[in-house]
């Protein structure tokens, strides 16, 4: 489904062949984006035998990117529905409107994890950069910064943008109770790691990665492989139950 023009309106990337989906990933953007610059990141971990969908950006339309969310939890186009666990990625705004929708109930109870990216607090510092300036703010990674730089779509100026205050409002953290994995670039210089921690720890079911040198986009920084790497180790431990139990422990030889 895409709109005039070739921007994806919504993206998806299916899991191989033969393989029955191992759960549905849907994929919040931050601003300025579009659900196609998640397209590394969505065939990833799409690979892992994951059904990924990726919608529009909700701070240029937040009831097109509910509904679309809403929707592809319920059935995706052709009509199947999804497997469980299923989990939203929300990156940068995208992170705590995906919050917010699960903290408010306002999906109902379809969601069993999310995974927050580059999460904005209200104490972020404004960030009025040329362009250049930020396409190095999100991220390190040549090669992501090239794809932005020639994506039309991408809504310049976009990141110095306030996010709706309501969002923060709505995403309270001691109210989200499915497991929640937060991954922030410690270097971030958008939304600062340090503030981002202290939402992190009042949420009763959330786990924290920082993720070293990492700016603000971890999904598409030069890490990339490390922060997909991180999410689908969650999406695992989510298919074994909703307290998300460990799998693999490191063992002290000394």
């Amino acid at each position: 489904m895409t709109v005039a023009g070739a921007v994806p309106v919504v993206a998806s990337w299916r899991e191989p062949d033969g393989i029955a989906p191992r759960g549905t990933v849907v994929v919040v953007p931050g601003r300025g984006e579009h659900a196609g610059v998640y397209e590394r990141f969505g065939r990833r971990v799409a690979a892992d035998g994951y059904r990924v969908w990726a919608v529009s950006d909700p701070t240029f339309d937040e009831e097109r990117s509910t509904g679309q969310i809403q929707a592809l939890l319920a059935a995706d186009p052709s009509g199947e529905v999804g497997p469980h666990p299923r989990v939203l990625v929300g990156s940068d705004s995208g992170a705590l409107y995906a919050a917010g929708l699960v903290a408010a109930g306002g999906i109902g109870t379809g969601v069993d994890g999310v995974v927050l990216v580059g999460l904005p607090s209200r104490d972020d510092p404004p960030l009025a950069v040329s362009w250049d300036d930020e396409l190095a703010a999100r991220t390190s990674c040549p090669a992501h910064q090239g794809r932005l730089r020639n994506d039309d779509a991408v809504r310049r100026g976009a990141l110095a943008g306030r996010v709706p205050g309501s969002w923060f409002e709505r995403a309270q953290s001691s109210s989200i109770t499915v497991p929640v994995l937060g991954l922030h670039g410690e270097a971030d210089a958008v939304s600062p790691f340090a503030a981002a921690a202290s939402w992190y720890a009042g949420t009763p079911t959330a786990e924290l990665v920082g993720i070293a040198g990492g700016r603000h986009d971890v999904l598409n920084d030069q890490t990339h492989r490390t922060a997909a790497a991180t999410v689908v180790l969650f999406l695992e431990r989510l298919r074994l139950g909703t307290d998300a139990p460990a799998i693999a422990r490191g063992v002290t030889l000394r």
